[in-house]
């Protein structure tokens, strides 16, 4: 049997879990619409330890959420998972965020769209089938009026994640139909992480870097105006 500790925290939702073959024992997580991500994380995965009653050593794997989303959330994340699996010798797994994303709805039939907010109208997004296979790569887009009209004229569309939200007003399609409350977590990883690690499907340590999909732009700060 294998131990796996998922961590979460491409978006403001900050996500640990602790999985048992792809199954989930406990979960700690806090979305307050702030990136606390530095604050919590660590006392997340000690307590989560303690209340499961295992030691870090226990620890088969560590997973994390390589992105896309959030360039500082990603390097909290992902610079916990590859301090802790320094320390334990543990291997590292990485799960894509929006595949993660797209297994927090089960649909009958139809297509299934997670979104991550990239600011303004431009989302991340990918696009996965009913059984949350993979049909269209991940893309940095501006959303308009247009948008994934191509699977929207054939069949139901399901769209989520904090991206999603934004949409509401310009993807007014009669298949588009909009999930709310549905942001990366820890949960959903378990059993993708527990599927790469019988795989040995893992990352070298000292080389692994998020998926950013975009490069990280510093807005300079405005001058202060001189009043003398």
């Amino acid at each position: 049997m294998a131990l796996l500790l998922n961590i979460e925290t491409a978006t403001k939702n900050c996500s640990v879990s602790i999985a048992r073959d792809g199954v989930v024992l406990g979960c700690k997580e806090l979305n307050n619409g702030q990136y606390s991500h530095a604050e919590v994380l660590h006392p997340f995965i000690d307590a989560l330890l303690k209340d499961l009653k295992i030691d870090k050593s226990q620890i088969d794997a560590i997973a994390v959420s390589k992105g896309p989303g959030s360039y500082t959330g990603l390097r909290i994340g992902v610079s916990a998972a590859k301090g802790l699996c320094f320390a334990l010798n543990k291997p590292l797994i990485s799960i894509d965020t929006l595949t993660s994303l797209s297994h927090s709805i089960q649909v009958d039939e139809g297509i299934i769209i997670p979104m991550i907010d990239a600011r303004r109208m431009e989302v991340y997004a990918s696009v996965f089938d009913d059984k949350h296979q993979q049909i269209r790569e991940i893309k940095a887009e501006v959303i308009d009026q247009n948008s994934f009209s191509k699977y929207l004229n054939d069949t139901k569309v399901f769209f989520l994640g904090d991206g999603a939200q934004k949409c509401k007003d310009i993807i007014t399609h009669k298949n588009a139909v909009f999930i709310d409350d549905k942001h990366p977590s820890a949960k959903e990883m378990a059993e993708l992480s527990y599927i790469k690690y019988k795989k040995n499907d893992i990352e070298d340590v000292a080389y692994f870097e998020p998926f950013y999909l975009k490069d990280f732009i510093v807005i300079p700060e405005k001058k202060k105006k001189s009043i003398f």
